[in-house]
C-alpha cells in the first residue's frame, strides 16, 4: 500500500507533463513500515536513457546516490520509483517488470497530449506487478 503526500504527487504530475513527449522519472523518498510505504517527497532525476527517451527511462547510478544522500538528510529512504508513459496506459511494461525490485512502489503516469490523464501504483510480488492502492494525504 502506498501513501503519498499531495505536494509530492503534484510535483511528479508537473514533471511528467513538462517532459512530455519523453518519459520522465525519479525516486520516491519516504519510509517503509511493514507493507506500507509512505512518500514524503519526490526526487526528480533526468532520464538517462541515451537512445529511447520516448519509451524507456533510466536512472543513472549517480542520481540514485544523490537521492539516497538527500533521503538520509531527512531521515528517509528510497521507497520506490516513478515514471511516465507518454501516450500509453499507466500499466507496467515487460521492460518495467524486469528492472523492478520487490518491496518498492512504482508509480506510472499515463500522459496524453501533454496532460496526465491517469496514474497508478504497482508493487512487485513474486516477480509480477500487482496494483496497489494509493492514499493521498496532506
Amino acid at each position: 500500500m502506498l501513501r503519498i503526500r499531495n505536494l509530492a504527487l503534484q510535483r511528479i504530475i508537473s514533471q511528467a507533463e513538462r517532459d512530455y513527449p519523453y518519459e520522465t522519472c525519479g525516486l520516491l523518498l519516504g519510509k517503509i513500515e511493514g507493507s506500507l510505504r509512505t512518500v514524503f517527497g519526490a526526487f526528480e532525476t533526468p532520464n538517462a536513457n541515451p537512445d529511447r527517451k520516448n519509451d524507456r527511462y533510466e536512472i543513472s547510478p549517480k542520481d540514485y546516490l544523490r537521492a539516497e544522500k538527500k533521503a538520509r538528510e531527512f531521515g528517509l529512504e528510497i521507497v520506490g520509483v516513478y515514471h511516465s508513459h507518454p501516450d500509453h496506459p499507466d500499466r507496467p511494461s515487460q521492460f518495467d517488470q524486469e528492472r523492478a525490485f520487490e518491496g518498492w512502489s512504482y508509480i506510472i503516469l499515463s500522459v496524453s497530449k501533454g496532460k496526465v490523464v491517469s496514474y497508478r501504483s504497482w508493487e512487485l510480488i513474486d516477480g509480477k506487478f500487482v496494483e496497489e492502492e494509493i492514499f493521498i494525504f496532506g
